[in-house]
């Protein structure tokens, strides 16, 4: 079968960017003229011809959105998948839910099916393993939009709905601060994710800001349930271990207020405990869980919205646009009646 040159090959010879080859190849006002000159010419030499599929899809509508998620078990992705469909159905679309399970490789493969479903547009939230966009460029290079929500990808031109983690965080590690607490470990994500960068960064602004001592042994990777049941053991086996712990989400502090309990630690008495979602686990836990609030159910609606008027205004290439939801802190058992050493 002979080779079918496409959008991608002509980016790669040329050393400019798949966006950019898109845009000349149709004389956007923001390519120069001899950029556009450039990428056509290349183009008749090497025979492209723009691919079917990715037409069809500018001038049809299958009423169909995908969303990418990575994992469908956690409370807050719930949240959004019900912002998300409330919107869409309001406006004669259904949705495919699709599920990376943390994944990179899945995630790509996904990305191939959702080009093959004709999907209208797309909701995007990474996994903590994606390594680059390159599968995703190929999702807009179809003429699918795509709105990143929660775990966004940086280099990628594209709208984007995040949580605002750098002052959530602060305002967990301030209320830890407040009641007393002197040593304050932080249970944190990978740090290819800006979520996790974010709350690393805000639980140091927040430590500095105390006037205490940044202290690299209390900044422990560990993002969920499992894991956080080890790390706190070691924690606690620490010559000075903390009096408060920050997790990444809730989940990592329910594993941890878990682990506490059975080394005998009274939550909060001896250790308080902070979380960042408000998940149905926080008000599960014993005691319940303080945390921050992400409001999930709008974010959902909000890259909702956002998704479908791109794809009403047909306009996948315009300047892109973040939105930013404030968070709030939920304050329960967990932080209560801690009692300063």
């Amino acid at each position: 079968m002979p080779y079918t040159v496409t959008i991608k090959d002509l980016a790669k010879s040329l050393g400019v960017s798949v966006s950019t080859v898109s845009r000349a190849l149709k004389n956007h006002p923001d390519i120069s003229k001899e950029t556009c000159r450039a990428v056509q010419t290349l183009a008749k030499e090497m025979n492209y011809t723009p691919n079917a599929v990715a037409l069809s899809l500018r001038h049809r509508k299958s009423n169909l959105i995908g969303i990418i998620i990575p994992q469908i078990i956690h409370h807050f992705f719930s949240c959004v998948i019900s912002g998300i469909e409330n919107i869409a159905n309001q406006h004669g679309y259904n949705v495919i839910i699709f599920q990376s399970n943390e994944d990179f490789e899945r995630e790509k493969s996904i990305c191939k099916s959702v080009i093959n479903s004709h999907v209208d547009g797309l909701l995007v939230s990474i996994s903590k393993n994606t390594k680059n966009s390159d599968h995703l460029r190929e999702v807009q290079s179809a003429g699918i939009p795509i709105v990143f929500f929660d775990r966004i990808l940086g280099d990628i031109n594209s709208d984007k709905v995040i949580v605002d983690d750098f002052n959530g965080a602060i305002t967990a590690v301030e209320h830890l601060v407040s009641i007393g607490c002197k040593r304050i470990a932080h249970l944190s994500a990978p740090q290819n994710l800006q979520i996790a960068q974010k709350r690393q960064l805000g639980y140091i602004e927040a430590i500095k800001k105390a006037g205490m001592e940044l202290d690299r042994d209390l900044i422990i990777p560990c993002d969920n349930q499992h894991d956080a049941l080890e790390v706190t053991r070691k924690l606690m086996s620490l010559p000075d271990p903390p009096d408060g712990i920050f997790a990444v989400n809730d989940l990592t502090a329910a594993g941890s207020m878990y682990a506490l309990r059975k080394m005998g630690y009274r939550i909060p008495e001896d250790v308080a405990v902070c979380g960042f979602t408000d998940g149905l686990v926080s008000t599960l836990t014993n005691p319940t869980l303080t945390t921050v609030e992400q409001h999930g159910d709008k974010i959902g609606s909000l890259a909702a919205e956002m998704l479908l008027k791109r794809i009403d205004n047909k306009d996948i290439d315009g300047e892109s646009v973040t939105k930013i939801i404030k968070t709030n802190l939920v304050v329960r058992e967990s932080t209560l009646g801690f009692v300063t050493r």
